[in-house]
């Protein structure tokens, strides 16, 4: 590898990068924690376990219109905003970019591997590093044929849930029976769940590996692969066209703001609305009645991202600015470190308290991981140039143990 490749230096990176990533990696956990705490069903299907009355139903409600989806959207967004940023530095400085790209992702995917078979199955990281491979080559194309490019791909799941929605009246009894009990599982399946989450850490990291390769094969391909590569695509776009980095005019990102919310809001509404006179059914939520937020939250993660570019623009709040850009400097350390407490808190190897909190007691989890993200990563990134798991990445793609104190300002090359 050249010896002009390094890693991005504080001094280098572009503030409302990370002030965006570090507000996706807080909001994403208002619904992964529902993955930690409740059986797998319940996150895509809110009757499928607990209590769903008063301000429980409420706290599915607001989740479901202003988290479902959205956060993890930026964040997908800004992975492939990062995967130019990466790959311009590397050319500016050695002219390619590929080798450090693909060691960079390959390292990504060991971690997520790691992440999704030890830790929890509803690891992102494995579908970003694959994702990415192929996404890299699409990197040179100029924004207005990536964003055509990416919803065309971003559409590609859509496609494929319409053809299952419309094939499911015809599918034979006892196939109709297996799809619907991932949706609905019997108390029984619960309780096995429920035992194996709670069990041994044989049995929970048993549990936990055969579900993310459930994750890694069937739903990536039906899903996660077309909404990440598509996502990634626009991101890409978003941030040549300078949006991510905060340089559109103000008047720009209010017109986005309002443009999101008149598309998005009314769409995931309607879905709403559409999938209870349905009864959350399999037969029309499953498929069908997915797709209203799906891409309504498309769109209202656009007014997110112009909302906050607003917020990073501006003269005020300048503390907060820097803990949020703290946090999303060390986004690798703090999104397994969120499934780290969930684990402690909620699995056998921890507290075991999986399938006992409400909805509303998730919230109050929620804001505590927050309190505690948003309060340690400002002082350790005074101390240090990387978050501990940033640091580790870096070294095994840099091939070299990086310098991580700060009073050693050289870069490690």
């Amino acid at each position: 590898m050249s010896e002009t490749l390094h890693p991005t230096l504080g001094k280098e990176r572009i503030k409302s990068l990370d002030i965006l990533r570090g507000i996706a990696i807080l909001g994403i956990l208002i619904m992964n924690i529902q993955s930690f705490a409740m059986p797998g069903a319940a996150y895509l299907n809110p009757t499928a376990y607990g209590d769903l009355e008063g301000v429980n139903y409420w706290v599915w409600v607001l989740g479901h219109i202003f988290a479902d989806q959205k956060f993890i959207t930026i964040f997908s967004i800004l992975f492939g905003a990062g995967i130019v940023l990466v790959t311009q530095k590397a050319e500016e400085r050695s002219g390619k970019s590929a080798g450090l790209h693909y060691k960079r992702n390959f390292w990504l995917l060991i971690i997520g591997l790691l992440h999704a078979h030890l830790l929890w199955y509803g690891d992102i990281l494995v579908a970003y590093a694959v994702s990415g491979f192929i996404v890299y080559l699409f990197r040179k194309m100029k924004p207005r044929t990536l964003i055509i490019v990416g919803m065309l791909v971003f559409s590609v799941h859509t496609f494929i849930y319409l053809l299952f929605g419309a094939s499911v009246p015809h599918l034979p009894e006892e196939a109709m029976l297996d799809i619907s009990e991932t949706w609905i599982p019997s108390s029984e399946q619960i309780q096995l769940e429920i035992n194996a989450i709670t069990g041994s850490l044989s049995e929970q990291i048993s549990y936990v590996s055969e579900s993310a390769l459930v994750m890694e094969t069937m739903v990536f391909g039906i899903m996660m692969f077309w909404k990440t590569a598509g996502l990634m695509l626009i991101g890409m776009a978003l941030f040549k066209m300078g949006v991510l980095s905060g340089l559109k005019s103000s008047g720009y990102y209010k017109k986005g703001i309002l443009f999101g919310v008149i598309l998005g809001i009314p769409l995931i509404l309607y879905g709403l609305i559409q999938n209870q006179n349905a009864n959350f059914s399999f037969e029309y939520s499953m498929f069908i009645g997915s797709q209203y937020n799906y891409w309504g939250s498309l769109f209202l993660s656009f007014s997110y991202i112009c909302a906050i570019m607003l917020f990073a623009n501006s003269e005020r709040f300048q503390q907060l600015k820097a803990q949020f850009a703290a946090v999303g400097q060390m986004a690798l350390t703090n999104y397994i470190g969120q499934s780290v407490i969930g684990v402690l808190i909620f699995f056998g190897i921890g507290f075991g308290l999986f399938g006992q909190f409400s909805r509303i007691e998730q919230v109050g989890i929620v804001i505590g991981i927050w309190f505690l993200q948003m309060a340690w990563s400002k002082p350790w990134l005074d101390t240090f140039k990387f978050g501990p798991l940033e640091w580790v990445w870096r070294s095994l793609t840099y091939g070299k143990k990086q310098t991580i104190k700060k009073k050693y300002e050289s870069p490690s090359h």
